[in-house]
């Protein structure tokens, strides 16, 4: 997986074999009981979201990229701030 990613991944390149890889992981991990998968890599998200894994997707970078407009518009303490 961490050669498909810095191999290709990050240089733009989307070989089929590689991008076929990831699927058959989470569909794996399912099989072995998991309920979700956390995208935890930048890259991964160009290749495998809900419409092709077999588990639920986090993609951790819109999560966080979410949780700070969140706090940018609420602040802090949740609330929106006057600003």
């Amino acid at each position: 997986m961490s050669r498909i990613i810095m191999d290709e991944l990050v240089n733009d390149i989307q070989c089929a074999r590689a991008v076929s890889c990831f699927p058959d992981v989470i569909a794996n991990l399912r099989d072995r009981g998991c309920d979700a998968v956390i995208l935890g890599c930048t890259e991964i998200p160009l290749i495998i979201d809900n419409k092709n894994a077999a588990l639920p997707t986090l993609d951790s970078t819109r999560l966080l990229a979410e949780a700070a407009l969140r706090h940018a518009v609420l602040g802090g303490d949740g609330q929106a701030s006057d600003g």
